[in-house]
């Protein structure tokens, strides 16, 4: 199967907004979005069901798996990466787990102004990365992913630059009143992580030959679970923004 024909199902539960995506090679098939209270674990098999049936697809049909890897939710995290690694792993199918931030930003790859891209991290932080796009409309992250409170995300804007993520949302007031006309705010459409976005980087992933192992993945925590700190003996660990290439293009 060529990597531009596949049929990929995809999803990000790293948010309390989950989403759910079929990519049928370059078309996006279907794409189930939902903001909701209700914990990833008691909806997620049910969407994916509901957009299999919808669309008059099967899981059997599917070519690949991608899913959305961190930061975000501790345990949203864990949810889609287990289910999604499972699903590949039972029907023998490629799998690649694309970084949460790079999703919300990948939509941005043909400005001209660089993004920030945040999502509420508790603790009075956000987890945010900055990126840029060059001049083959590949939008790059040339540093790493940060766990830090929103005011210091100041120091880091020299210039116009736009914001996106329910991160911005939270602190938009504090990061307008300091940044001024160098906060540039994304429509409202574009302020959760799509699961057809998850998709179309995993596409290029595939493409590229750089298919990820559903045994060995592990999340992006950007910081410590609480899991982590009080049973490091147990488990798998995250991976580290010292474990990821900081400067990537896709």
């Amino acid at each position: 199967m060529s990597p531009a024909n596949m049929k990929i199902l995809a999803l990000d539960t790293s948010t309390s907004s989950g989403s759910v995506a079929l990519m049928e090679g370059p078309i996006l098939t279907a794409e189930w979005t939902l903001q909701s209270a209700r914990t990833h674990n008691r909806r997620l098999l049910r969407t994916i069901d509901d957009l299999l049936r919808q669309t008059g697809r099967e899981l059997a049909e599917m070519d690949g798996f991608a899913v959305s890897t961190g930061p975000g939710s501790f345990t949203g995290i864990r949810i889609g990466l287990t289910s999604m690694k499972t699903l590949a792993w039972v029907l023998g199918k490629p799998f690649a787990g694309i970084p949460t931030l790079d999703a919300l930003a990948a939509p941005f790859r043909f400005s001209r102004l660089p993004v920030c891209a945040m999502l509420d991290a508790r603790k009075k932080e956000v987890y945010c990365a900055l990126y840029r796009a060059d001049e083959s409309n590949r939008i790059c992250r040339p540093g790493p992913y940060r766990a830090i409170a929103p005011e210091r995300i100041v120091d880091m804007i020299e210039e116009p630059t736009i914001f996106c993520g329910d991160g911005w949302l939270l602190y938009r007031r504090t990061l307008m009143e300091k940044l001024g006309r160098l906060a540039v705010e994304a429509p409202a459409s574009q302020h959760v992580v799509r699961a057809g976005a998850v998709a179309e980087l995993a596409a290029r992933k595939f493409s590229a030959g750089m298919a990820d192992d559903p045994v060995t993945a592990v999340p992006i925590y950007v910081r410590p679970s609480e899991a982590e700190i009080n049973y490091p003996h147990l488990g798998q660990p995250s991976k580290s923004p010292a474990d990821i290439d900081p400067d990537r293009c896709f």
